[in-house]
């Protein structure tokens, strides 16, 4: 009896040592499991982390864009609205020297000669004046829009990227 407590206690001993093996060995795997995991965790968070900067990133400049087109047109549209009251103040001006010549005049032939003249002039300086306000207006639109158009290429290239790769 002695011999079966002594194989008892030494096989109890044994299973527990070998439990003890089972219960480290699955600690570590399951450390090493979690170790794994978290890496993977973070690297993805890192990804997701980086994505979002470079999207926060391409939409800052895309409102600096539409800010910079706005205010170009923003002036643009005052220079022009200027430059049109200057052209209305000078066929006014035009417009008051013609009815103070027709005044002074002493014969109806007077008076068409004076007339047709005058309405030559004005109507000459009238388009000369809308050449150079159309060509301002293209010219205001190209400088307005370069900024969007800029941002439209950036778009393109960083869709073509994913792509190419």
């Amino acid at each position: 009896m002695a011999d079966s407590k002594a194989d008892v206690k030494k096989i109890a001993a044994e299973g527990a040592a070998q439990a003890q093996k089972i219960v480290t060995e699955g600690a570590a795997q399951a450390r090493v499991a979690m170790e794994k995991s978290m890496e993977q965790f973070s690297k993805g968070a890192e990804g997701v982390m980086k994505a979002a900067e470079d999207v926060a990133e391409f939409n800052r400049g895309n409102v600096e864009a539409f800010t910079k087109a706005a205010q170009t047109w923003a002036v643009g549209t005052q220079d022009l609205a200027r430059h049109a009251m200057a052209l209305a103040q000078g066929l006014t001006d035009h417009t008051l020297e013609g009815a103070k010549a027709l005044a002074a005049v002493k014969s109806l032939n007077e008076a068409a000669e004076v007339q047709a003249k005058f309405a030559k002039a004005a109507m000459e300086k009238a388009v000369a004046e809308s050449a150079k306000m159309q060509e301002a207006v293209f010219k205001l639109t190209e400088q307005a829009v370069a900024p969007i158009s800029a941002r439209v290429t950036v778009a393109m290239e960083k869709m073509a990227k994913p792509l190419a790769a």
